[in-house]
């Protein structure tokens, strides 16, 4: 059995660098205070209404997401590999997207098949030969990171359609320091409080290029009955911008508008948190009631950006997600700085054979799917679940790649057991400017709060936890 990568490294006496004021706050502090904490956070967390709403839950009840009071804690120095990285990834995922709505010169090299995108569900044939101020598709970016050793970070993820989550990575930093203020004032933390100015500059830097000097930002929200409402309300509140619905906006000769007291109010820039298919019912769904009939033809006409950009989930499909090193190769000319995780792809006849013959070893992920939904986790399914695994990936191999089973780095965490060690990612956000690309130290740490688990998605039963880039 792999003995999982401890961020700490709590045995003995000795502790990983980072961790040394953690690691004596931890043995210094009574469990009474811990659990006193925790219920503390616990109550601010429902004092400021936090909550998500979990797909498929028939009692339909918002939840309140599970927080962890032990900070996950980088240095400087890893920081700034991973900072590295993760640029050059995001440049790498906007050149690609760049190049398949335009001339596709990747697919005629034969660096990546052109089915994958062509007959991809999230590639938007409307874009194709749209060109975009600043060439900028994904200005928003969750990458997901997990870690196996002091060493080596491995891309699990690449979120480029709505990632979510920010708020939880503000509204954790809040909460810690109200309730510790004295391990704050013991140590540098690069602060995260910045976030909202930061999306902010980004969004206003990639208007179009006939906005005014000072664009006017809106974010599009599908409703209070979507799972990250509090999150588009919070944000759309921290940035001073208007939360709109579709309703609230109207296109008249390809300019979009909002409704406002004082009269139709232009936008420039819309912070859209509504999938591609609801945007607009005259281009896409003609169901759709949260989009905003027009919308496509004002950004066709260059009249407005959206962020990110209609078409970016062909960029976060598993199935691309295993060609990013050539991708990040053939675009920037350089080697990844991140790694992806070994992944076979079970469209290819020797990979699907390879997979069915040691399912019970791996984890198997739809190619479109997210919020660990649809994943097998062979180690820990029985027979059954692998049996109705084989048969699924058998009749639409397409439809799944696989992964080995990694051993997730582990963080220290309060349970009710007292504090353990338990498997964590981190999801760092990256936003891409006309102006320049700003990464904020630190990222929303998920957190498998039971013992053994891989499995971190709050939708699954996992919590978060603060994440602490240290300064110095």
């Amino acid at each position: 059995m792999v003995v999982a990568f401890d961020e700490m490294g709590s045995s003995g006496d000795s502790c990983r660098p980072g961790y040394e004021v953690l690691k004596r706050w931890l043995e210094s502090t009574p469990p009474d205070l811990l659990t006193t904490r925790r219920a503390e956070a616990e109550l601010l967390f429902r004092r400021i209404g936090i909550t998500f709403n979990v797909y498929g839950d028939e009692a339909g009840e918002e939840r309140l997401i599970p927080f962890d009071i032990i900070p996950r804690i980088l240095t400087k120095k890893e920081w700034a590999v991973l900072a590295r990285g993760l640029e050059q990834r995001v440049k790498a995922l906007n050149a690609f997207l760049a190049d398949i709505y335009s001339k596709g010169e990747i697919l005629r090299a034969g660096h990546v098949p052109e089915d994958l995108i062509y007959r991809n569900p999230y590639y938007r044939p409307e874009m194709a030969g749209l060109k975009l101020a600043h060439d900028i598709y994904v200005m928003i970016a969750g990458i997901d990171i997990v870690r196996v050793d002091p060493d080596t970070f491995y891309v699990l993820e690449d979120n480029a359609r709505t990632p979510s989550g920010v708020s939880y990575m503000l509204e954790n930093r809040e909460v810690m320091m109200r309730l510790f203020p004295d391990l704050f004032a013991e140590q540098r933390i690069a602060p995260v409080e910045n976030y909202p100015d930061a999306l902010l500059a980004t969004l206003k830097s990639v208007a179009p290029r006939s906005a005014s000097s000072d664009p006017t930002v809106a974010l599009l929200t599908p409703g209070p009955y979507n799972s990250a409402f509090y999150e588009h309300s919070f944000l759309a509140d921290k940035l001073g911008i208007e939360l709109v619905e579709g309703r609230d906006l109207l296109v008249r000769d390809n300019v979009v508008y909002m409704r406002t007291t004082e009269g139709p109010k232009r936008v420039d820039v819309l912070y859209r948190r509504l999938d591609d298919d609801f945007l607009d019912p005259l281009t896409f769904r003609p169901d759709s009631a949260l989009g905003v009939p027009g919308l496509m033809s004002a950004y066709r006409a260059g009249n407005i950006t959206l962020s990110n950009a209609v078409g970016t989930g062909v960029a976060d499909d598993k199935a691309v997600y295993s060609y990013m090193p050539e991708i990040v190769r053939f675009y920037l000319g350089e080697e990844p700085l991140l790694q992806n995780v070994p992944t076979w792809r079970c469209r290819e006849p020797d990979a699907l054979k390879y997979v069915l013959d040691h399912l019970p070893e791996m984890v198997v992920k739809e190619v479109a799917g997210s919020g660990g939904y649809g994943m097998l986790i062979g180690p820990t399914a029985d027979k059954k679940t692998i049996a109705e695994f084989a048969a699924k990936l058998a009749a639409n191999p397409d439809d799944f790649i696989a992964q080995p089973t990694l051993a997730l780095s582990t963080s220290p965490t309060f349970v009710d057991s007292g504090v353990a060690p338990r498997h964590v990612d981190l999801r760092p956000f990256v936003l891409t400017g006309g102006d320049k690309v700003r990464i904020v130290p630190g990222g929303l740490t998920r957190v498998a709060l039971k013992a053994g688990s891989l499995v971190v998605n709050s939708s699954q039963g996992g919590g978060t936890k603060d994440t602490w880039v240290l300064d110095a």
